[in-house]
C-alpha cells in the first residue's frame, strides 16, 4: 500500500475492535503506529507491516 498516513488521519480497519468500533485515529507515526479507537478511545501499538495490512481505508 502506497498511501501515506499522517498524525490525525482516520482509518477503518478490516476487523472490528472488541468495543464494536472500527475507526481510529492515528497518534504516532513511524516504524510503528499508534492508534486510538474512536470508540473507546483504547489505544494500540502495531507496526508499520501489520498497520498497513489491516487498513480497510482512510477516512
Amino acid at each position: 500500500m502506497s498511501e501515506k498516513y499522517l498524525v490525525g488521519d482516520r482509518v477503518e480497519f478490516k476487523k472490528k475492535h472488541p468495543c464494536g468500533g472500527k475507526n481510529w485515529l492515528i497518534l504516532r507515526v513511524g516504524m510503528d503506529f499508534k492508534a486510538k479507537c474512536e470508540t473507546c478511545e483504547r489505544v494500540i501499538m502495531l507496526s508499520r507491516n501489520k498497520f498497513e495490512k489491516n487498513v480497510k481505508k482512510k477516512l
